[in-house]
């Protein structure tokens, strides 16, 4: 298992492969841009791991995208079926009975 600091040096090799960044000056920035991402898809559909959940490292790394090119504004409206989907199939397999009542 990997450590959070592995985690995010992957995820941001794989972002900045995706987006065709070459140079590392960016890099405090992107893990920025990276982490809030995944904070914000967390807060919308349930913690996930990203070794191992393709479509919430997807998820991630789009928004992402969206924000280095300060479009966050439409990632929202563009992938909310996609943040549905997840969401939903996200879901805990038990449901606590208290919050049930």
């Amino acid at each position: 298992m990997l450590d959070d600091e592995q985690r995010m040096s992957e995820l941001l090799s794989s972002f900045k492969n995706r987006m065709h960044i070459s140079h590392s000056s960016e890099d405090a920035y992107l893990r920025d841009i990276l982490r809030a991402s995944f904070e914000d898809i967390v807060s919308k559909c349930g913690q996930f791991n990203l070794e191992s959940n393709y479509r919430g490292r997807e998820l991630v790394m789009e928004r992402s995208r969206y924000v280095y090119n300060d479009a966050v504004e439409y990632f929202n409206d563009n992938f909310l079926s996609q943040i549905h989907s997840f969401g939903i199939n996200n879901l805990p397999d038990e449901v606590d009975e208290d919050v049930s009542k």
